[in-house]
């Protein structure tokens, strides 16, 4: 299909955005925003979609071909995020509706957290904070608070695309020594410059390494990859950083193995059933529980915004989407 020209798309945006990115929407389209920063309902977004020829989601709205079914005009779904989990991509392509994303603008400030988790967590540094504020500092001694180092210790990373490899350079300059496990084995330049050890199988990783940093996508095959069976191979002195989707944990099997001393702790920013957290993690103390922050810096949503106006202008201009989303199997040469 020949791609077609939108010169003044009707724009739907799901949540409230950056005021700066909000105002050049309604420079470059015909904009609708959000007035409340809520996530919509199913209902509001079906009749979103029915209404608009560009709908700008985010990752609390679910996508699904039940919402995409009640399109009318709908050509374009220019996802405010990188992750596209919550998209039914393969029912919007069967309609001919394209879906972007803004990948590669996340990477840093999400590699910035998950190091700072990593160095957090072993080192009991919020378990601290609390305990200063509940006024349960009595002073320095030298068995209070003890933690682990990191220098020195194994890195396990779970997914080496953009986020993990600029995890793994940060993990290097702090002394730690690099593993990972991916569906293909990175280029050898790329592990060279890293320094980083391929493991085919994740279960041997798992058994060798003192931290574990997750930062692979969610997919059917990564749904409770870490279970409580892969749970147990690991050290009870070892760690769980998750920055990537919740559902790649199993939650209740995770707070049972830091409940009963199967590991040292754990930091994650994203959770299985999200906003909601499992209510036995939130009672640990050697749990840092950040509230999916992993984008969470004014540069990031900027060039986030900056990557759905481009995209949108793709359509208007009738040119090829620089962040096109495609469904397992299908081929960018088949274009639409």
């Amino acid at each position: 299909m020949v791609k077609q020209s939108v010169p003044d798309p009707r724009v739907i945006v799901t949540r409230r955005l950056p005021i700066e990115i909000e105002t050049r929407m309604r420079d470059l389209f015909s904009a609708n925003l959000r007035a409340e920063d809520v996530a919509m309902s199913q209902a509001e977004l079906k009749q979103a979609v029915a209404n608009c020829d560009v709908l700008v989601p985010t990752v609390t709205d679910v996508i699904d071909a039940d919402v995409i079914a009640a399109a009318t005009d709908l050509k374009l779904i220019a996802n405010f995020g990188a992750g596209t989990d919550h998209i039914d991509v393969a029912a919007a392509h069967a309609r001919g509706i394209m879906v972007t994303n803004t990948p590669g603008v996340l990477t840093e400030d999400t590699a910035d957290l998950t190091m700072a988790l990593i160095l957090a967590v072993p080192r009991r540094l919020v378990e601290g904070d609390r305990r200063t504020r509940e006024g349960n500092f009595d002073g320095w001694s030298p068995t209070f608070m003890l933690g682990h180092r990191v220098r020195g210790k194994k890195l396990g990373i779970i997914g080496m695309g953009r986020i993990g490899q600029a995890v793994a350079r940060r993990a290097s300059a702090f002394g730690l020594d690099v593993h990972y496990h991916n569906r293909r084995r990175a280029p050898g330049p790329i592990e060279e410059e890293l320094n980083a050890t391929y493991w085919p199988e994740l279960d041997a990783m798992l058994t060798a390494i003192d931290i574990l940093s997750i930062t692979c996508p969610s997919t059917p095959s990564t749904y409770h990859l870490i279970n409580e069976t892969r749970l147990k191979l690991m050290s009870k002195n070892s760690y769980i950083v998750n920055t990537s989707r919740g559902e790649v944990i199993d939650e209740a099997a995770l707070a049972k193995a830091l409940s009963q001393g199967q590991l040292g702790g754990a930091g994650l920013d994203v959770y299985e059933n999200e906003p909601t957290v499992h209510p036995d993690l939130m009672k640990l103390p050697n749990v840092i529980l950040a509230p999916h922050i992993g984008s969470a810096t004014h540069e990031s949503r900027r060039e986030m915004g900056e990557k759905v106006m481009i995209n949108i202008r793709a359509l208007v201009d009738g040119h090829a989407y620089p962040d096109r989303v495609l469904p397992p199997g299908a081929s960018f040469s088949k274009d639409i």
